[in-house]
């Protein structure tokens, strides 16, 4: 969809006041003519310039091992009135656009964030405005707002905003009959104020023809399960279509803003079991549908462009805080004793609980801001500048309007927000916003990748992880082999894998499964595995695996494939049941109307006419379409087939479907006899599925058929 690139950042000199300070750097990009800038893009970020704020720049200098990543852009807050004209602590809102600008940037990232009746769910970041204080957000915060960054003199600039965090979210969650909800939460949901307020700031700053709009759409511990999920998706819509404001207005969406969620879990998947039990199951997933942000972020994309939203919208991921190294970083999966420990020992994401969401204890910088880094993802960027506060650990006078929220008390016991857990928050926090250099320091020693000149960093690391080993074949078409093997180890923690056919690399992976596709039929490939370190650091290759791909005969080597789970224990009773979810393994996205899935069975004796359903689906029940048909074929097993259609939408390169629960019966009720039935395979847990096709306008792209 888009090149991978780093964001680079333009520098000027100190102000004059930190004139000690120097902050001069090349450009990696020629600043682009009055005429270029005029130009709407697709991706703000790509061959982008961003400013850097000198205000955090130097605070982040002046700590020990600051100076590697003082030079990042980052966001800068307006989070209540008086932000925007500044004050002797801190510029204006004109004021760091006139650096951006000094700097020679052509990307300015700033936080809209000061709706009425603000943040209902946390009183740490509780704003200025009342409830019902919608006209003042209009005329005294969001017009002077749109008038700045309107002026002709920052034309030049591409205008990257982020709407209202955690405002939408909490309407999803927060607003009533849950354990978390609050009064506050159902006051702003009954006056639509949250809604009102996003769609008018959409709508005003999206006239200025070089904004760009992301909505906050929180993180995949808020969101992630399915009663959270479309419903999260159709209130973007509606706050998306107020006040005048249309979907054109909104560039993209923004996932983890100021949050602490892992980027990626690379020791677990949500479809993994131990001893028969699903990873969903859980305390830590407890029921989840996604285990980190960046699958989260592309899922929701996904569900957003089939809610109306564009085709083209893009991702941003708030990776300031998540990246969770240091020594507490485990090295590979956790022990398979049960589900707990495997996920426990695994999971790189240290938090006591996933609703914890103030100074976690144990956080690490995350990745640096880099533009398009996977599929459907814009930016990873750093929306909260780190060593910024959560909030305070005690109560503290102050003119902000900011509350003493118990969940940045490091002693409290928890609510039904975070389970009734300790809230894993550091000690001696200041407000909101402040700076608190233990936390900074914390973070720079617990970063991942780690940092040049810190422990483990760049700089020092030189250790190579250990060699993958196990390699096997999970399954293999025709046209496809797929791999899997056991994790390495490493000092500071393996980021990848990258995979070898006959000496040659054809891939790399985060996870340890890979399918190498487009293959001839009938030939033996061998395969090789080596590991790699955020440093650079390869691992031996591990031993060879040679695995010869099936006979020809129909079989697919697209851009698609699917995959499959028998949720029926059952070979011999009325219905068959399954599991199946699409993926798009392609670097383009796919037109999902044109895609359809056969299921190959034989209905033996009794009726000829079939019902089916849809139990459930992450992408909705409502848009799909599934029947049976004869297949004509006279090989084993496969008589008929379960065709499933999509209505709309697209599915973005490196993204799934998710889950589809389906079932069919005969119309007299009478039993199946699956055991010999060409699709089904007795597998709990999702794994790749050679004898499901998937046919693109209706041409076989996966699978072998019969």
């Amino acid at each position: 969809m888009r090149t991978r690139g780093t964001i680079t950042h333009g520098l000027r000199r100190r102000l004059a006041a930190l004139s000690a300070l120097a902050m001069g750097a090349a450009l990696a990009v020629a600043i682009p003519t009055p005429a270029s800038a005029a130009a709407r893009v697709d991706n703000p970020y790509v061959g982008a310039t961003a400013y850097v704020n000198p205000d955090w720049s130097a605070k982040a200098a002046a700590e020990p091992g600051g100076s590697s990543i003082a030079d990042e852009p980052g966001f800068v807050w307006m989070d209540r009135i008086a932000a925007i004209e500044g004050s002797a602590q801190a510029m204006s809102l004109r004021e760091h656009l006139d650096t951006a600008l000094d700097q020679g940037a052509n990307l300015f990232q700033v936080v809209i964030y000061d709706l009425p009746g603000r943040d209902c769910a946390a009183l740490a970041s509780n704003g200025e405005l009342g409830p019902t204080e919608l006209d003042r957000y209009k005329d005294d915060y969001i017009d002077p707002i749109s008038e700045i960054l309107a002026d002709p003199a920052y034309a030049n600039l591409r205008i990257v905003t982020i709407i209202e965090p955690d405002s939408l979210p909490n309407l999803v969650t927060n607003a009533g009959g849950s354990a978390g909800s609050t009064e506050a939460c159902a006051t702003m949901k009954a006056n639509g104020n949250y809604e009102k307020g996003v769609g008018y700031a959409l709508h005003t700053l999206g006239a200025i023809p070089n904004v760009y709009n992301y909505v906050d759409a929180a993180h995949h511990g808020w969101l992630g399960w399915d009663s959270n999920f479309v419903p999260a998706a159709q209130e973007f819509k509606k706050a998306a279509t107020s006040e005048g404001a249309t979907v054109a207005d909104v560039t993209g969406f923004i996932v983890n803003t100021a949050n602490y969620s892992a980027l990626k879990e690379p020791n677990f998947k949500v479809t993994d079991t131990v001893n028969g039990t699903q990873v969903r199951q859980s305390k830590w997933i407890d029921w989840n549908y996604y285990v980190d942000e960046l699958s989260f972020a592309q899922a929701l994309r996904t569900e957003l462009v089939s809610q109306g939203f564009a085709s083209n919208i893009g991702m941003l991921i708030d990776t300031a805080r998540n990246g969770w190294g240091g020594s507490g970083r485990p090295a590979g999966p956790g022990p398979q004793t049960s589900v707990d420990a495997y996920v426990d020992g695994g999971r790189v994401d240290r938090r006591i609980h996933a609703g914890n969401w103030c100074n976690q204890s144990g956080a690490g910088i995350g990745e640096r801001p880099t533009s398009a880094p996977e599929p459907g993802i814009d930016a990873y960027v750093w929306a909260k500048p780190p060593g910024e506060s959560d909030g305070n650990s005690a109560p503290v006078d102050n003119d902000e309007g900011k509350g003493f929220d118990r969940m940045c008390d490091p002693t409290y016991t928890g609510n039904g927000r975070n389970g009734n857990n300790l809230t894993g928050a550091l000690p001696n926090s200041p407000l909101a916003g402040h700076w608190f250099s233990a936390q900074f320091q914390e973070l720079v020693r617990n970063a991942y990748p780690a940092l040049d000149g810190t422990p483990g960093g760049g700089g020092n690391d030189t250790q190579a992880p250990t060699a993958p080993t196990g390699v096997t074949v999970t399954a293999k078409t025709s046209g496809s082999v797929s791999l899997s093997w056991t994790a390495s180890t490493d000092n500071t923690g393996v980021t990848g894998y990258d995979v070898f056919r006959g000496g040659v690399k054809v891939g790399s992976t985060t996870t340890t499964s890979y399918t190498d596709t487009g293959l001839t039929a009938s030939t033996a490939y061998s395969y090789t595995i080596k590991a790699k370190d955020a440093a650079g650091n390869v691992s031996a290759a591990s031993g060879a695996l040679s695995a010869t791909t099936s006979a020809g005969g129909g079989t697919g080597t697209g851009a698609l494939k699917v995959q499959y789970k028998n949720t029926d224990s059952s070979a011999t009773d009325n219905q068959i049941r399954m599991g199946l979810q699409l993926v798009n393994t392609g670097s383009t996205s796919v037109n999902l109307s044109t895609v359809k899935v056969r299921y190959w069975f034989t209905p033996e004796a009794g009726a000829s006419t079939f019902g089916t359903a849809c139990d459930y689906a992450v992408i909705g029940c409502g848009n799909l379409t599934h029947g049976v048909q004869s297949s004509g074929s006279s090989a084993a097993g496969a008589s008929h087939y379960l065709e499933v259609g999509f209505g709309s939408g697209t599915l973005a390169a490196g993204a799934s479907t998710g889950e589809i629960q389906l079932r069919l019966n005969k119309s007299d009720w009478s039993n199946f006899n699956e055991a010999d039935d060409y699709s089904r395979s007795t597998t709990t847990s999702y794994a790749d599925a050679p004898k499901i096709g998937v046919y693109v306008t209706g041409a076989l792209a996966w699978g072998t058929a019969p």
